[in-house]
């Protein structure tokens, strides 16, 4: 796939199929977020690839955080919130949490490190696509939690900042529109 071509034609595809993936395109992929481009060569990334049971862990981990949110995490409705947190990471077969664990050089930005490891996290969805995989980005205020690093093993300064589920698309890529580049662009000659 030509590479212009793929970044056109990626999309989020939240509606995988249950099969698994082979460890060689799950190594591609990790191997593709690592030749993002990194300030000072610091290499912030951190990968964690969970299939399997690892999912189901990473499960009592969203039950756990998301019933702590409830005055009471026994109300029926309250039950169904929590039972949706804790199979979420059941939506596909792989899941490579990514990480950033920042240097603490001191002529390093930090800012620089969140952005290498973004830049790493849409290598990775480029090439789930080139190789036939359906991939999402997901986030939201679980990903951040404390208990969520403490489950990776990540330092105090280090923080998830996604979750790359990843099989095979059970579902049409959607057709976006994108603003025309020319209407977000300023040329200063």
């Amino acid at each position: 796939m030509e590479i212009v071509e793929g970044i056109k034609t990626r999309r989020s595809i939240g509606l995988v199929k249950p099969d698994p993936v082979p460890q060689e395109l799950i190594e591609q992929i990790l191997e593709a977020g690592t030749y993002a481009p990194n300030h000072f060569r610091t290499e912030p990334w951190r990968f964690f690839v969970l299939t399997g049971e690892g999912r189901n862990k990473l499960g009592n981990v969203f039950e756990e955080i998301t019933a702590a949110k409830f005055e009471d995490p026994n109300s029926e409705d309250n039950q169904k919130k929590i039972e949706k947190a804790k199979k979420n990471p059941l939506r596909a077969p792989v899941i490579i949490a990514v990480g950033v664990e920042p240097s603490e050089r001191k002529n390093v930005i930090k800012k620089e490190e969140y952005a290498a490891v973004n830049s790493a996290i849409q290598n990775m969805l480029l090439a789930s696509h080139s190789l036939g995989l359906g991939a999402i980005w997901r986030t939201g205020d679980i990903c951040y939690h404390e208990k969520v690093k403490n489950f990776f093993g990540l330092s105090e300064a280090g923080e998830i900042v996604a979750f790359v589920y990843i099989g095979y698309a059970n579902m049409e890529a959607p057709k976006v529109k994108k603003t025309n580049f020319k209407e977000l662009t300023t040329w200063i000659d």
